[in-house]
C-alpha cells in the first residue's frame, strides 16, 4: 500500500510590498496552526518516507515545521518547482515516478494546484483545502506507478479549524 499525504502551505504574509510571491514567508499564526496539525499527524502515528517542498519560502518553512515535529531530517527535505507553478498533471509524474522504496510521500504545496491534485483521486471531492490542511489518501498498490489504477480511499482529512474545535474548552 502507498500513502500520500497532501498539505496546503501555512498562512503567508502579504505585507512586504515588491517581495516576489515565492518568497513569502509565514505568519506566526501560520506556524501555530501548522504545529496543531503536526500534533495530530504525530499522534496518528505518521511517519513519512519522503516530504517534497514547492521552493516557494512559505512551503518550505511549512515542511520545515512538520519535519521537525515529526522527526523526518530537515536536510532530506526535497525542493520542487512543479509543486509552486504546476500544472498537476507535472505534479503526477513526480507521484508516480517516486522509487517504491517509499510507503508514504508528503507533498508541502499550493492552491489552487493541491486541492486539484487531492481531487483527482477523491470521489467525492474537497471544495477547497485552507491553510495547513492535510489529505492522507492511500493506493491498494505497491507501485506508485500503478496509483492512477489502483483503488484510492480517503484516510483523513484535518484543517486546523476542524481539530481546534475538537480541543477542549474550544466549545
Amino acid at each position: 500500500m502507498k500513502t500520500l499525504y497532501l498539505v496546503r502551505h501555512a498562512k503567508s504574509s502579504w505585507e512586504t510590498a515588491g517581495l516576489a510571491d515565492d518568497q513569502r514567508s509565514l505568519l506566526p499564526k501560520g506556524v501555530i496552526k501548522t504545529k496543531l496539525v503536526a500534533d495530530y499527524l504525530i499522534k496518528e502515528g505518521v511517519k513519512i518516507d519522503l516530504m517534497i517542498s514547492s521552493q516557494a519560502v512559505r512551503a518550505y518553512e511549512t515542511a520545515k515545521i512538520l519535519a521537525v515535529l515529526m522527526a523526518y531530517p530537515v536536510k532530506q527535505i526535497l525542493k520542487d518547482r512543479k509543486i509552486y507553478d504546476g500544472p498537476y498533471d507535472r505534479l503526477l509524474d513526480l507521484i508516480y515516478g517516486t522509487s517504491n522504496d517509499v510507503a508514504s510521500l508528503m507533498i508541502i504545496g499550493h492552491n489552487p494546484l493541491i486541492t486539484q491534485l487531492a481531487n483527482l483521486f477523491l470521489h467525492p471531492g474537497i471544495d477547497d483545502m485552507p491553510t495547513s490542511a492535510v489529505v492522507c489518501i492511500t493506493f491498494q498498490t505497491m507501485k506508485w506507478e500503478e496509483v492512477p489504477a489502483s483503488r484510492s480511499d480517503l484516510q483523513f482529512y484535518i484543517t486546523p479549524k476542524r481539530l481546534q474545535t475538537t480541543l477542549p474548552g474550544s466549545e
